[in-house]
């Protein structure tokens, strides 16, 4: 029987030029994927940074209205005081008023709105010490030194400004004290610009009332 000739069947392949082509298209997908992944993991942390930055802020405000609501006003000691930097506040103790009393400051110090506060007070000598600590504290505000271990960064600031409501209006702290009880004007108004660099931008403002003020009757 005559045997017929062996022919080797052609495989089903790529060729050289269609796995180059399909290596291409692979790489310009993860290209694209990549791409579009690192967006969303970058908007998804500047979003992160924005909300942050507003929630400190916000935190900061609260603690703003929770000093002065907690002023305390005691014999021969002031409850408040306002030199044109530095806002002093004589506030019973945050977490224990049987624990004494704290004097807390804020200022605007190295583009920053900055807080202070002292450790519980008992005596009227330790009073005074932190009293005139947190005056010399607004000097240096903002930087590492030893006496802004107490200190906390609220946020950055281009600047600040505050009011007193003394008889029906607004005015400047330093001037006339007007109507002020116990060295307490009627109400306090914040003004904060915050820095064009921060995530949250624009001018804030913040009206806090006297909680013993009454509108005397006519």
């Amino acid at each position: 029987m005559k045997q017929r000739p062996f022919k080797l069947k052609a495989s089903a392949g790529f060729t050289l030029i269609e796995v180059l082509v399909a290596s291409a298209i692979l790489a310009l997908m993860a290209l694209i994927s990549w791409r579009g992944l690192d967006g969303m993991s970058k908007a998804q942390v500047a979003l992160q940074t924005r909300s942050d930055a507003h929630q400190t802020l916000q935190v900061g405000l609260a603690q703003w209205r929770t000093d002065l609501d907690n002023m305390i006003s005691l014999q021969n000691t002031p409850a408040l005081d306002w030199d044109g930097r530095v806002l002093r506040i004589t506030r019973q103790h945050s977490q224990d008023p049987k624990a004494g009393m704290q004097v807390v400051a804020w200022t605007w110090g190295n583009g920053q709105w900055t807080r202070w506060q002292s450790a519980p007070l008992n005596r009227r000598d330790a009073w005074l010490q932190a009293w005139t600590t947190a005056q010399v504290w607004g000097e240096s505000a903002g930087n590492p030194l030893p006496n802004n271990a107490h200190e906390v960064l609220i946020h950055a600031l281009r600047g600040w400004q505050i009011y007193y409501h003394r008889d029906g209006a607004w005015s400047n702290p330093l001037s006339s004290t007007g109507n002020v009880v116990n060295n307490q004007p009627e109400g306090i108004r914040l003004v904060i610009d915050l820095a064009d660099n921060s995530q949250v931008q624009g001018k804030v403002t913040l009206d806090w009332v006297r909680p013993t003020f009454t509108v005397a009757k006519q």
